[in-house]
Parts: structure tokens; sequence; C-alpha cells
């Protein structure tokens, strides 16, 4: 079930997206966050706006999408970017497919004409689900990262909804 998430969930948040950083796929987080790191950035999310959703099954928190402001300022307010995370043993099981299509579905009554993605070139899971969607690389940005004193290209991928 997609739900808006509760404070109560961020716990469970911060440990999917803690879980991803050794990776080095889905984040330029090369460190642990901290619950009570995260409270301003679980704060900036407005349902009616920019809304948090998580996919929860019996209770349990196996997914999360977020969106957030694109750039900033005020000619960008109908552009978005989004992120999503699963929990390591719910992973291809369609959870984020369902996040993504949800947030598709429901960009228009979020105010929102344009979608945004930004991921690693060599995540191909990512890469995979965002183009399944219909997102489409809008620009290269590359050997900006630096994961282990390797750089990393980062890809832009968008779509109009």
């Amino acid at each position: 079930m997609i739900r808006d998430a509760a404070l109560t969930d961020l716990p469970a948040i911060v440990e999917i997206y803690n879980s991803t950083i050794p990776l080095r796929e889905s984040t330029a987080d090369t460190q642990p966050v901290t619950v009570e790191g995260r409270r301003g950035w679980y704060a900036a999310h407005v349902p009616s706006r920019r809304p948090l959703w998580v996919h929860a099954e019996g209770g349990e928190v196996l997914a999360w999408l977020s969106f957030k402001d694109f750039y900033g300022r005020p000619a960008y307010a109908a552009t978005a970017e989004i992120g999503v995370y699963v929990r390591e043993d719910a992973r291809r099981r369609g959870i984020a497919r369902a996040l993504v299509r949800h947030a598709i579905d429901e960009s228009p009554a979020l105010g929102l004409s344009t979608l945004i993605a930004v991921v690693f070139a060599h995540n191909l899971g990512s890469r995979t689900l965002f183009k399944a969607h219909g997102f489409e690389e809008w620009g290269r940005l590359p050997a900006v990262a630096q994961l282990d004193g390797r750089p990393a290209d980062v890809l832009m991928l968008g779509r109009h909804v």
C-alpha cells in the first residue's frame, strides 16, 4: 500500500537509505545519515506539493519515494526531482515500479508537468526503471562524482507528465 509517510516511518526510511550507501549506486552520500539529521528533510515534504510516500506491507515500510524542488526557483515550480529507494529484501517485486507509476499519475494533482530523476550512469537498475516509465536521458554530467576515488557520471533523466 502506498501512503504518505508519517514521522514514525522515518527510522525505516533512513535504514533503507543507509543500506544503499555501501553499494555506491544510488546515492552520493558516502557515510550513513541519522534519523535526527533527516528530520528537516522529512519536514520539507508537503503532501499536497512535494510528498514523501512509503510502500508498506503488514505495517512495515518496504520502500519510499520522495519529491523535491528542482533548482528551487519559481520558474521551475512545475518540475520536481524524484528519488526511490527499496529495502534490499523487497527488491525485484515491482514496488519501485508501482511507486514511480503512482508519482507519474499523481503529478498533475501536485501541479507538476515534468519529473526529473538524477542517477549514476552505472546504476543500470535505476536507468531501466525510469526508462520503462518513459523517462529519457536529458543530460550527462561526466565524472562529477567521486566514489571511492573513482569518477562517476551522473545522468539527468526526465519526462513530461
